[in-house]
């Protein structure tokens, strides 16, 4: 019986391994084809794709909902440039080397999450989000208002990131006949952080850990009555949530070339619960999927608004491409919520889960 279950599975098994293994090598191809518009895009989605695998990984997963999501990419962005910056802007910078200012900054994020998750730790529902909604309005009055730090409304630039002898900026690299600049340089860097990002997680939530944050979302009590220590598992992946939120605002820093206070609003953080409810809540290829989808949407929506109906460049009447992203996406998220509650991962995974019986021969239904 054992073997009639598995032989006809290893050639499904083969085929998902040739199709993962032909999507890396077109992620690793695509800088050599793509303009740099693309490679942006696409780069954004890598942030995106983090930051949503952190929040998944507390609202998903442990059932903690967080609306303070884009302070931690905040501190995370603007802690690498205090950190990494000369101080040549009048600004406040330490002169770092960028690589430890990337690090210290999602230290300090962690930090900041750290010491806000006794809170986390006995908050749950609705009240956290309360909670963490205040996180926002308080990391907006230090981003517009300290100024030597952040550089006020104007916000201040990013210090390109040097990693063993490479600038990842616009100074020109030839790689096979092909120049190279800063979006292909980070396009790479944002792939293996992605990678490292989504390997740890999926560890997490298949370890030990990972079936005592599901017992606490579950069953908060029954998971305390088993012995799990529910204040402190919540405490930590808060941490852990903000750590993945501070990587995130460090790559996005990194690919704006300068960071603003405006960009890390409410608006951020309502994105990414809207991440993780369309993709998947608890999986983390549905955080990434989610992340795609919120972050490309509005970016396509601006490049071909000329030939879309409804859809104008802002300021010239119409409906502005962001503006409509919200109403998709928006929509996307009741519809989810109505249909498919596990989100779009759960389709390919139903399917799989449907067809699956059918190809095993002499199967006893």
């Amino acid at each position: 019986m054992s073997e009639a279950l598995v032989r006809p599975l290893r050639p499904a098994a083969r085929t998902r391994t040739y199709v993962w293994a032909a999507g890396a090598l077109l992620l690793l191809a695509l800088p050599f084809y793509l303009d740099r518009f693309w490679l942006q895009a696409g780069l954004f989605a890598m942030v995106a794709a983090i930051g949503a695998i952190g929040i998944n990984l507390l609202t998903g997963s442990t059932g903690q909902l967080s609306m303070g999501h884009a302070f931690f990419l905040a501190v995370g962005a603007y802690g690498y440039c205090v950190f990494a910056a000369d101080g040549g802007d009048g600004l406040t910078g330490l002169g770092l080397p960028t690589w430890l200012a990337a690090v210290l900054a999602v230290l300090v994020a962690g930090l900041a999450g750290g010491l806000f998750s006794p809170i986390a730790g006995r908050l749950r529902g609705a009240y956290l989000g309360i909670a963490t909604l205040a996180l926002i309005f308080i990391g907006q009055h230090v981003l517009f208002n300290a100024r030597d730090l952040t550089g006020g409304f104007n916000g201040r630039d990013v210090p390109p990131l040097s990693l063993f002898g490479l600038t990842f900026d616009d100074s020109e690299l030839v790689v096979a006949a092909v120049p190279f600049g800063s979006a292909e340089k980070l396009w790479y860097a944002g792939l293996v952080l992605l990678l490292g990002c989504a390997l740890f997680a999926r560890g997490v939530l298949r370890g030990r850990p990972g079936r005592a944050m599901n017992a606490i979302r579950d069953h908060r009590i029954a998971a305390g009555v088993i012995g799990v220590p529910v204040a402190r598992y919540r405490a930590a992946v808060f941490v852990l949530s903000s750590m993945y939120a501070g990587l995130a605002g460090v790559l996005l820093a990194l690919v704006f070339q300068r960071t603003v206070p405006d960009y890390f609003g409410i608006t951020l953080s309502l994105e990414y619960l809207a991440m993780i409810v369309i993709g998947g809540l608890g999986s983390v290829s549905g955080a990434v999927v989610g992340a795609a989808f919120v972050s490309l949407l509005p970016q396509l929506l601006t490049r071909y608004s000329d030939a879309l109906p409804l859809v104008s460049a802002p300021g010239t009447g119409g409906i502005a491409p962001g503006e409509a992203s919200r109403y998709l996406y928006g929509a996307a998220v009741v519809a989810v919520v109505l249909f498919l509650p596990g989100g779009l991962v759960r389709v390919a995974a139903g399917r799989r889960v449907r067809t699956g019986p059918r190809s095993i021969p002499g199967e006893e239904r």
